[in-house]
């Protein structure tokens, strides 16, 4: 099951890099929570969200925000119903123009093959001072 999970989310990454946003949403349960720490008052992306709906928001609160430079998963554990993701990212806030580049942790939870839960980790204080330039 382990393996299934990786590769499952391994998936999401491949879709996130095509563009398939559509993908990712078909890859999610109906009862879907997703989300990054922090407030959404800090900075559009954070917070949570939750169902399909939800999702589709999140990516396009993503993409209003950030021009991604680079997102390099490198690192997949599995342990149960859930894969953790160490990973490095680099963007520039499209606000700002400010350029970010933060460590994250990504834990998935499945439940059937697909995501029950998303939870994102990373450096909210470099990005919320970026953001606000």
């Amino acid at each position: 099951m382990s393996d299934a999970n990786i590769a499952a989310i391994q998936d999401l990454y491949a879709k996130f890099g095509a563009g398939d946003i559509a993908g990712i949403v078909a890859s999610v349960t109906p009862d879907v929570a997703w989300g990054y720490v922090g407030q959404e008052s800090d900075y559009p992306v954070f917070g949570a969200r939750r169902g399909p709906a939800g999702v589709g928001a999140f990516f396009e609160r993503v993409g209003a925000n950030e021009d991604i430079r680079s997102l390099d998963a490198r690192e997949f554990h599995a342990s149960a119903d859930k894969v953790f993701v160490l990973g490095h990212a680099e963007y520039v806030l499209k606000a700002s123009g400010k350029p970010v580049s933060t460590d994250f942790i990504h834990v998935f939870t499945l439940k059937g093959g697909k995501v029950a839960r998303f939870d994102g980790f990373l450096d909210t204080a470099k990005i919320v001072a970026a953001y606000r330039g």
